[in-house]
C-alpha cells in the first residue's frame, strides 16, 4: 500500500471499529433490556403455572369427587324410592292375610257355637230341640280358599361398565397449544405516551354486594352492577355519587350471568337457571329467547345494536359465540380455520366485548387467555398474558372491555391488574396501581374513564388511565 493511502486505511479502520463498537452497544442494551427480561418473563410465568397446577388439578379432583358424591346421593334416592314401595307392598300384603285370618277366625267362632249348641241338645231331654236341629255341617265343610300371595321380587339391571362410564363423564385430552413468542416494532399508534404514569381513582362506589362481577355504563354518570351474591340478587343502577336510582329483580328470583345496556338505555340480563336473555324496558321484563341446549353467559351489545352472547352447553363440554339480531341467531363462532375449540369448553367467566374495528374480543378465564376474532369470526390472536411486570404472571382474565382508541384493557383476577393491549394484541402497560383487589368487570364511558369491578371489596372504582385531551 502506497503511503498515499495510509490516511484512508486508517480512516476506514476507525470507521468500521465504531460501528462495530456501535453494534456491541445495541446488542448489549437488547440483550439487557428485551431479550433477558422476556426470558426471564417466561421462565417466571412458567414458575408460577407449575405452582399453582397443584391447585388447578385439585379443583378438577374436586369436582369429580362432587359429581361422584351426586351419583351416589342420586343411586340413594332409587333405591329409597324402591325401598318405600316395598313398605307399601309389605303393608297391602299384611293387610290381605290379615283380612283373610279374620274371615277364618269368625268361621271358628261359628264352629265353636254349634258344637255347644250339639252338646246341649244332646243332653236335654227335650223333644222340640232334637226335631228343629239342622245341620250346618255341610256349609263348614265347604272349606275357604287357600290365599298364595308371595312378595315381590327385585330384578336388578345388568350393568354395562362402559355404558355407564359414558354417562358418568370422561375427562378432555390435554390440550397443548405452542404459540410462537414474537419481537414487533411498536406501530406509531402503539405509543406509550398518552398513557398517565400514574393512573388514579377518581371516585369509588361501594355497591354493597359481595362478589361483585359485572359493570355496565348506563351513561357517564350512571352504572349498572350485579354479583353473584347470595345476600341479594338484585340488579343496580348506581350514580358516581354512589345512590342507588334503580333496582331490578330478576324473574327467577336468582342471580342474573351477566348484564348489558342497550343503545336506547335498556338493561339486558342472561339467566342461566332460566336459559332466557330478557330485556327490561320501561320497568317490564320481557323475554328475548330461550336457549335448547346451551346456557348463556355473558354478553355485549354491538355498535350495530346487535346482541353477542357467550354460551357453554349442557354438558360444560363447549362454548360458542352467538350473535342475535333481535331473537334471531345470526351467526356463530366457535372453531378456528383448522376445526380447533376457539373457547375452553366449560361453564367458567367468557366476558366478551366488541372494539371499534369490530373486532369480538373474549377474556376465556379458564383457557388463561384473551381470544379475539374478527367480525366474520376469523381468528386474529391470543394474548395468554405475556408482559414485563414483576408481578407473578399467571394470567387468568376476566372482565374486558375497549376504549376509544381501540385499545383492549382485561382484568387479571389472579394479580390484581388491568392489562392494556392494542388491537393486534401487543402489551402496551400495566395497571398494578390504585388498590386494585380481584378486578373482575370493566367498562369504559364516552370519555374514556376506566370503572373496575372488584370481586371481593363490592367497590367500583372509577380510574383515570390516559391523559386528558
Amino acid at each position: 500500500m502506497s503511503d498515499t493511502h495510509k490516511g484512508h486505511t486508517i480512516s476506514t479502520l476507525e470507521d468500521i471499529y465504531r460501528s462495530r463498537k456501535e453494534g456491541i452497544s445495541k446488542d448489549t442494551e437488547e440483550l439487557e433490556n428485551i431479550i433477558s427480561p422476556c426470558y426471564e418473563e417466561i421462565a417466571t410465568d412458567l414458575e408460577t403455572r407449575i405452582d399453582d397446577l397443584d391447585k388447578d388439578y385439585e379443583k378438577l379432583v374436586t369436582a369429580l369427587s362432587d359429581h361422584e358424591e351426586d351419583w351416589h346421593r342420586k343411586i340413594t334416592s332409587i333405591a329409597n324410592k324402591v325401598k318405600d314401595g316395598i313398605k307399601e307392598i309389605k303393608v297391602k300384603h299384611i293387610s290381605i292375610l290379615k283380612e283373610h285370618l279374620d274371615e277364618i277366625k269368625q268361621i271358628l267362632i261359628q264352629i265353636k257355637q254349634t258344637r255347644l249348641n250339639l252338646l246341649t241338645i244332646d243332653d236335654s231331654n227335650k223333644v222340640i230341640l232334637t226335631m228343629e236341629y239342622r245341620s250346618k255341617n255341610e256349609e263348614f265343610r265347604k272349606l275357604p280358599q287357600k290365599f298364595h300371595v308371595s312378595p315381590p321380587n327385585f330384578n336388578p339391571k345388568t350393568i354395562d361398565t362402559e355404558q355407564l362410564s359414558e354417562l358418568f363423564g370422561s375427562l378432555t385430552p390435554l390440550s397443548i397449544i405452542r404459540e410462537a413468542i414474537r419481537y414487533k416494532a411498536r406501530k406509531p399508534h402503539t405509543s406509550t405516551e398518552h398513557f398517565l404514569r400514574d393512573p388514579k381513582v377518581i371516585t369509588s362506589i361501594n355497591t354493597g354486594n359481595e362478589n361483585l362481577c359485572s359493570v355496565t355504563c348506563l351513561s357517564d354518570e350512571n352504572i349498572w352492577i350485579n354479583a353473584f351474591d347470595t345476600r341479594s340478587t338484585d340488579m343496580k343502577c348506581f350514580n358516581i355519587q354512589g345512590t342507588v336510582m334503580n333496582t331490578i329483580k330478576t324473574k327467577t328470583g336468582n342471580w342474573s350471568n351477566d348484564i348489558a345496556v342497550t343503545g336506547d338505555g335498556d338493561l339486558l340480563y342472561s339467566s342461566g337457571t332460566s336459559r332466557t336473555v330478557n330485556r327490561v324496558k320501561s320497568g317490564q321484563t320481557e323475554e328475548l329467547f330461550r336457549l335448547l341446549g346451551w346456557i348463556p353467559n355473558n354478553l355485549c351489545v354491538t355498535s350495530s345494536g346487535d346482541l353477542l352472547v357467550t354460551m357453554y352447553s349442557n354438558d360444560k363440554t363447549q362454548s360458542r359465540v352467538a350473535r342475535y339480531s333481535g331473537s334471531r341467531e345470526k351467526q356463530t363462532i366457535r372453531f378456528d380455520d383448522d376445526g380447533k375449540a376457539l373457547y375452553s369448553g366449560t361453564d367458567s367467566i367468557k366476558c366478551i366485548t366488541e372494539n371499534r374495528n369490530l373486532d369480538i374480543c373474549v377474556a376465556d378465564f379458564n383457557a388463561c387467555a384473551v381470544v379475539v376474532v374478527n367480525h366474520t369470526g376469523n381468528l386474529r390472536f391470543r394474548y395468554t398474558g405475556f408482559c414485563f411486570s414483576s408481578k407473578p404472571q399467571l394470567f387468568k382474565p376476566f372482565g374486558i372491555t375497549t376504549d376509544s382508541q381501540s385499545q383492549i384493557l382485561t382484568s387479571n383476577y389472579h394479580n390484581d391488574s388491568i392489562y392494556i393491549l392494542d388491537s393486534d394484541g401487543e402489551f402496551l402497560t400495566l395497571i398494578d396501581c390504585c388498590d386494585l383487589k380481584t378486578p373482575t368487570g370493566l367498562c369504559v364511558d364516552s370519555n374514556d374513564f376506566l370503572f373496575v369491578a372488584e370481586y371481593d371489596s363490592g367497590l367500583v372504582k372509577k380510574i383515570q388511565y390516559l391523559k386528558q385531551k
